[in-house]
């Protein structure tokens, strides 16, 4: 299959400045960007010099970079933006992500307000399909479909091929199908995203605070070609969190082993200035995608109920209960951690089939 490009690779010309607001890889560089302007960077103070974790630390609002990557009527703007670290490291914020790669396969609509393409049913969805929707992974392999509620991004490998990724990045939200022909066993890893409205501090406004912290999650079922139930988000997936915002007192985040802690922050204070907020940020391992990657340390998977998601009132997922709520395979909200803070995750799991 022609080969995905990372976005990195695409930085040329012009468009410098918008593709590499999708970089794979994060710029150690002066906190200039492509066109000279200086990018946001932290403001320092004596808690942020006593921050003894291992994650990059910003502080306050990025620069935003591209404006309304994405349009959708009733929705969230969708910004991109970026920020220095106190190590002088330059961040693409919510993240790094293929959003702008067009060379990224797009994952099919099983239900999408912003494309109008409304469906009751999985079936409905279907109809609408040809084929050429299928991603090859392996020549001799299986077609195999998998069903994504994702709040709110998410872009998904198998054995590390591209084989789909969200179509709306942040609202209003929406449920897709991706199809694939591959050999079982195969592994599954996908790039989460929750979406910000205020780059560089995980928060929107929302619920009377301009500063709110939004929350992600992430539910899915794969089939087999006889529709059997061969996975499901639960427990047994692997999670990590690679950026956490917004923190407001740096001494309520820890690490233990491999694990990135934050329950101990607040996170429903009704904040009206985000300015001293801070951002957690750690690098992506460069062979995430790949089957062989060791995810052994990884902590696994948190579950989360329906109602701590707050679906109950989204078309894109109750339309499909019979899916993601089957009574045989109930799949579960899965993400890092701390589903309101964490807001950039890899998440991984082997199929083994049927």
């Amino acid at each position: 299959m022609k080969p995905i490009l990372t976005p990195a690779l695409l930085t040329t010309t012009a468009s410098s400045l918008l593709l590499a607001a999708c970089s794979q890889t994060q710029i150690d560089s002066a906190a200039t960007d492509a066109n000279g302007q200086t990018i946001a960077s932290i403001n320092s103070s004596a808690d942020a010099s006593s921050y003894t974790g291992t994650a990059s630390l910003t502080q306050g609002l990025a620069q935003t970079d591209v404006t309304n990557a994405y349009e959708c009527d009733r929705g969230r703007q969708t910004n991109i933006g970026s920020i220095q670290s106190t190590d002088g490291k330059i961040w693409t914020v919510p993240a790094a992500t293929n959003l702008l790669n067009t060379d990224f396969p797009v994952a099919s609509d099983l239900n999408n307000p912003c494309t109008g393409n409304d469906y009751r049913t999985a079936s409905e969805a279907f109809a609408q399909l040809d084929g050429s929707d299928i991603i090859e992974v392996d020549a001799d392999g299986e077609v195999y479909t998998a069903y994504v509620f994702a709040d709110n991004y998410f872009e998904m490998y198998v054995n590390g091929v591209a084989v789909g990724r969200d179509n709306v990045p942040f609202t209003q939200f929406n449920s897709n199908i991706v199809r694939f022909k591959a050999k079982a066993p195969f592994t599954v890893a996908m790039h989460l995203v929750d979406w910000e409205e205020n780059l560089g501090i995980g928060s929107e406004s929302n619920r009377g605070s301009e500063f709110h912290a939004g929350d992600g999650g992430l539910v899915a079922v794969i089939k087999d070609e006889n529709n059997n139930i061969i996975a499901k988000t639960d427990e047994n997936w692997k999670a990590q969190t690679f950026y956490t915002a917004p923190i407001r007192n740096l001494s309520c985040v820890s690490e233990s082993g491999s694990e990135r802690l934050s329950s101990n922050c607040i996170t429903t204070a009704n904040v009206q200035d985000g300015s001293a907020d801070y951002g957690l940020h750690w690098e992506l391992p460069t062979n995430w995608q790949q089957a062989d990657f060791d995810d052994s340390s990884w902590p696994n998977a948190t579950t989360y109920s329906n109602q701590t998601i707050g679906v109950d009132n989204k078309s894109a997922y109750t339309n499909f209960t019979d899916i993601f709520d089957n009574e045989k395979a109930n799949a579960e909200f899965i993400w890092s951690t701390n589903v309101v803070l964490d807001n950039e995750v890899i998440v991984r799991y082997t199929v083994n089939g049927f």
